[in-house]
């Protein structure tokens, strides 16, 4: 579908809400749906820790680029001088 026929089905509201709800009801069952919501529940919270982890991965990143690079002084060497045999 393209974007604008997307766009004109507008907002769900309750009426809409209500008939998913009950066709998901149909669907899956009286039975099912407890064990349906707590998996759907268990995903949502596996999605939200790995958001978290990711948008602190990527501060950390983003401060690393960020924080000042001391170099260390090399130490400056003097050139051995050839030994000559005798």
């Amino acid at each position: 579908m393209p974007p604008s026929t997307i766009l004109a089905f507008g907002p769900l509201g309750t009426p809409e809400m209500i008939i998913i709800g009950i066709l998901i009801l149909v669907l899956f069952g009286a039975k099912k749906l407890p064990t349906f919501a707590r998996s759907l529940g268990k995903s949502m919270g596996e999605f939200k820790k790995a958001r978290t982890e990711f948008e602190a991965e990527l501060h950390n990143a983003q401060e690393e680029v960020e924080r000042p690079k001391i170099t260390t002084p090399q130490e400056k060497r003097q050139p051995v001088s050839s030994v000559e045999d005798s």
